[in-house]
């Protein structure tokens, strides 16, 4: 009796990752609805704190959308999928198929941060124009997303590091055998 590696397991094909492009497009389709999320946490904030000018309090501002973007993410992972990634058919599962522990979905958010800090950390000890910030985020973001193409199952790497997937969900073609 020989042990089969998980790819060749029939569940397999269940817990591949969507292409690339469709979940490059979730991403950009999840940060247009963050745009709301943020706008209402930073009048929430505004409005708690009587902050008159946006430049004051700026910290607190950034640590409390920190805290409800991760929020936001924690819980929608935790339940499997995001409005975005309901609209992209991509669901978040553990490397086992299971739905996430708050914990791992914790954690995946706190990794998923290396899509933005490493350009954040480069642009910071230089006076960088926005167009500058512009391609050096917009240039690491592409390294980031291309480095999944690594990888056997086409995952992302800080989902590799949080021990999570993300799979296609979609439904079967209707002339599909099942």
């Amino acid at each position: 009796m020989t042990a089969t590696s998980p790819a060749e397991t029939p569940e397999a094909p269940r817990l591949m990752a969507p292409p690339l492009r469709r979940r490059m497009a979730c991403w950009l389709y999840e940060g247009m609805l963050l745009f709301g999320v943020v706008f209402i946490t930073g009048y929430l904030f505004g409005t708690l704190t009587q902050t008159r000018n946006a430049l004051n309090n700026r910290h607190g501002l950034q640590i409390f959308c920190f805290v409800v973007i991760g929020l936001y993410f924690v819980w929608f992972w935790h339940k499997g999928q995001t409005l975005a990634m309901k609209t992209w058919h991509i669901r978040m599962v553990d490397r086992h198929g299971q739905r996430l522990s708050q914990g791992r979905a914790l954690l995946r958010y706190v990794l998923g941060w290396v899509w933005f800090l490493p350009p954040l950390a480069v642009m910071a000890p230089f006076a960088l124009r926005a167009g500058e910030v512009t391609v050096l985020m917009i240039g690491w973001v592409l390294v980031w997303a291309l480095l999944s193409r690594f990888r056997a199952d086409r995952q992302f790497w800080h989902d590799a590091l949080a021990g999570t997937r993300q799979i296609d969900v979609r439904p079967p073609a209707a002339g599909a055998k099942a």
